[in-house]
């Protein structure tokens, strides 16, 4: 059963998309959930607005926010710090498997199905960040 969107506001930023990026960005907040749920060592997480975005954040880790752009209409995006190594890494790890947007996003098509099992991977480590960040490859 999905978790509800109890912040209004991101509840109307969901709300605000075409139905069909809609059902993409909630089927990517349902993956976070799940992600969160199948490693023990997360915790709760919390559901906000970040820079107009639905973000989840953690207190061991690096927020997540995922968003869909106008000016890029075939495509939605998985957002993380761009401060981290966490898309360096994925990118190492995921290359073949994912498009980067410098190192800031994990850009997902349409067109495409989403590789679930490494996009909860990738969220994962990022929503436990601070605990692996200096282990090489964030302990991959």
């Amino acid at each position: 059963m999905p978790v509800a969107i109890e912040d209004t506001e991101v509840r109307s930023k969901f709300d605000s998309y075409p139905e069909k990026i809609r059902e993409r960005i909630l089927l990517i907040r349902a993956l976070i959930y799940e992600a969160v749920k199948e490693a023990d060592n997360i915790g709760d997480i919390k559901e906000s607005l970040k820079w107009g975005e639905p973000s989840y954040s953690s207190k061991h880790g690096s927020a997540v926010r995922v968003d869909w752009k106008k000016s890029k209409p075939d495509q939605y995006f998985v957002f993380f710090n761009c401060k981290t190594k966490l898309v360096d890494t994925f990118n190492e790890i995921y290359g073949d498997i994912f498009n980067f947007e410098g190192n800031r996003a994990i850009v997902l098509n349409f067109s495409d199905d989403i590789p679930k099992v490494e996009l909860k991977h990738c969220i994962a480590l990022s929503l436990n960040y601070h605990r692996i960040k200096n282990l090489p490859l964030l302990g991959v």
